[in-house]
């Protein structure tokens, strides 16, 4: 009798997990209950789109796939943005339930950084696909891109100070996100520059993204300081928040790449407009500071390796928050073939290729789990409305 009683659960266990969004009382739960966490899925695949065009000697052959995934990052991106706007638009007192929440609203950071990796396509796969107008493009969205990274930085940290409640030993590397954004902004700056006809444009942009980076990395390593005392003292944070422990490596890296970036324009754009001394100054911080800033990664890079070993003893619960894997390594890979081209070493072209191979694997578990999961609809869930949520019959009755 035992098998034949369990036999029939175990089918619908089956079935179940067949159908579409079967975690879900209402398909209307998708758009409830989408938060900006799902835009960590576009910085992921961005930045692997950009890593892979980069690896030496096989770099050109991955460029057909790295075009795909960037085309595929827009319609993500684009997706992800309807669905977000539709929330407010529907259930608008419900999302903006979010500026009061002290993890969720983190990850609005995760908005701009992502539309960051789809400008910095554009110069890398629009120009050759589409010409000139693909700068004109990444120009308009760059724009964007600082406005919105700028708010971020300062009305995130502003929400904190006053409506949020937050605890040192709650304190996890998702305090990173919303402050580097405006990092992220500036290396797309950097990218941006060269490409722009006109010398003013030019320096404008040199300039906005020195005062971008600026904006972001003090913040950022203050943050960092925080964050190792709070683990010494309480130790790590919950196995749901594992991947956490990567995000760190994100602004540093970033704010490797944008020095080594900004230096490689600064020279010539600095001269355009008579101050050659202090292009070649900026060459040479971007240079040694980069260098600097990667070794700094390096120790990082270490420790959250030990740390997730750790974590992988006990199991780690998949989340969204595991694209946390991704986009710190494919930044930090970056700027390592940066540095590879800068100082004409054939050794940060090799850590570079590995560090993109991990990044490549770790896309592929993370982005099969993640389709797995918006296909059952389990990972629909908004931490922000949790109190307002109620079983079936409950939202039936409710007026």
């Amino acid at each position: 009798m035992a098998p034949q009683t369990q036999t029939p659960a175990r089918l619908i266990r089956v079935l179940n997990g067949l159908s579409p969004l079967a975690a879900l009382d209402h398909p209307r739960e998708v758009v409830r209950q989408f938060t900006p966490n799902w835009f960590a899925a576009t910085m992921g695949t961005g930045i692997l789109a950009l890593a892979l065009p980069q690896v030496p000697r096989i770099g050109p052959s991955l460029q057909s796939l790295s075009e795909i995934l960037w085309l595929a990052n827009i319609v993500l991106f684009l997706l992800f943005s309807v669905l977000y706007g539709a929330r407010w638009l529907l259930f608008g007192h419900e999302a903006k339930r979010i500026f009061g929440h002290n993890s969720v609203s983190m990850f609005i950071g995760t908005i701009p950084m992502g539309l960051a990796t789809i400008v910095n396509g554009f110069l890398t796969f629009g120009i050759p696909r589409f010409g000139m107008v693909a700068v004109g493009i990444a120009e308009v969205l760059w724009w964007l891109d600082c406005v919105l990274s700028i708010l971020c930085g300062v009305l995130i940290p502003y929400l904190m100070f006053t409506r949020q409640e937050h605890r040192i030993d709650q304190m996890t590397a998702i305090w990173l996100l919303p402050v580097v954004a405006a990092e992220v902004a500036a290396v797309s700056g950097g990218l941006l520059a060269p490409h722009l006809a006109d010398p003013n444009a030019q320096y404008a942009t040199l300039v906005t993204s020195y005062v971008l980076w600026a904006y972001s990395v003090p913040a950022a390593f203050s943050i960092l300081a925080i964050l190792m005392l709070r683990m010494a003292l309480h130790k790590l944070p919950h196995e749901s928040m594992a991947a956490s422990s990567w995000l760190a490596l994100g602004p540093i890296g970033t704010g490797a790449l944008g020095l080594l970036v900004l230096g490689t324009d600064a020279p010539a754009i600095f001269a355009a407009h008579d101050m050659a001394g202090a292009g070649q100054v900026a060459q040479g911080i971007g240079t040694v500071a980069g260098l600097a800033l990667w070794g700094f990664g390096l120790w990082w890079l270490f420790l959250a390796a030990l740390i997730t070993r750790r974590y992988l003893r006990s199991g780690i619960p998949f989340n969204l928050g595991w694209w946390g894997y991704t986009f710190p390594i494919g930044v930090y890979a970056v700027a390592t073939f940066k540095l590879g081209t800068t100082l004409n070493l054939s050794f940060f072209g090799i850590a570079g290729s590995l560090l993109t191979l991990v990044l490549a694997i770790m896309w592929a578990v993370v982005a099969t789990r993640t389709i797995a999961g918006a296909w059952r609809g389990h990972l629909f869930v908004s931490p922000c409305i949790a109190d307002l949520c109620r079983p079936t019959h409950d939202l039936r009755a409710a007026p």
